[in-house]
């Protein structure tokens, strides 16, 4: 493999392991197991809810920690939002295994084409190979084992943070202030709509995502609100022209217990002015 690597000149790591050694691919072991006669689980582990909002200067993602089987809990502080490389960051909705290990090829993809070509992919470069990686997985979509992530990052050419949301054949999509993945999505958009402006700093945005995330779980039993007896507490990371950062989960915290607090006085959270 080693010498084929070297000889295949390709600036696209999943091209090259597609040709020479497609078994390593995400969800290809999978669909071998239905070729030879095995069948698929049905219930196999699903993450939800990500959200992600603009902000002056920067974008932040934030995703809860639960991930389900069915109707059973399958794991109370799984990690839905990782650094795709230095400016993005990737969250997963969808069946977390395969999504796992395409966010973990995702990054060798930007990595390698870094490496080979001697500069960084723009960020609509790096929305469009993501896309190119969740087509591939369409045979599994099909079968019910969809991917659908959620893209940010910040870009160096505009100087702005930017969204990109994907439909499970790869359809990619640039979305404006704010959006929303997972089966608690159609929750947390509608907080978001009441709550996003577009002058927020990264504090503000961090808040209105968490918020947004607590309005997922109080409607969806798919979403995890803040565990705060386990001190589990949704993973949020910003990126700017500095880079990624992962707020520390001291900062969270503090944020979280804010709005728990004020949820005892006002159970539906923040009202939104009329006007």
């Amino acid at each position: 493999m080693g010498g084929a690597f070297m000889q295949s000149g390709t600036s696209s790591f999943t091209e090259f392991l597609a040709a020479y050694n497609p078994e390593y691919l995400p969800g290809r072991r999978m669909a071998a197991l239905g070729r030879t006669g095995g069948s698929v689980p049905l219930d196999l582990p699903h993450g939800t809810t990500i959200v992600a909002l603009t902000f002056p200067g920067g974008v932040l993602m934030a995703g809860d920690r639960r991930a389900t089987a069915g109707n059973m809990i399958a794991q109370r502080d799984i990690e839905k939002v990782f650094p795709a490389d230095e400016y993005s960051v990737v969250g997963i909705a969808g069946t977390a295994g395969i999504a796992v290990e395409m966010v973990k090829l995702f990054q060798v993809e930007l990595e390698h084409y870094e490496k080979i070509e001697g500069v960084e992919l723009s960020l609509d470069g790096k929305a469009n190979r993501l896309a190119t990686m969740i087509r591939g997985n369409l045979g599994l979509a099909m079968q019910g084992l969809a991917v659908v992530p959620l893209f940010a990052g910040y870009d160096l050419e505009s100087g702005e943070g930017r969204i990109f949301s994907y439909d499970p054949v790869g359809g990619q999509y640039p979305e404006h202030g704010f959006f929303s993945v997972g089966s608690g999505s159609v929750f947390a958009r509608g907080a978001l709509k009441k709550l996003y402006r577009s002058d927020l700093d990264a504090t503000g945005a961090a808040t209105a995502a968490i918020q947004a995330l607590y309005d997922a779980a109080d409607d969806d039993s798919a979403t995890g609100g803040p565990d705060l007896t386990r001190k589990i507490y949704p993973v949020v990371a910003v990126v700017t022209e500095e880079g990624y950062r992962r707020l520390p989960e001291d900062e969270v915290s503090v944020l979280v217990h804010e709005i728990v607090e004020a949820r005892y006085g006002s159970p539906d959270g923040p009202q939104a002015p009329l006007r």
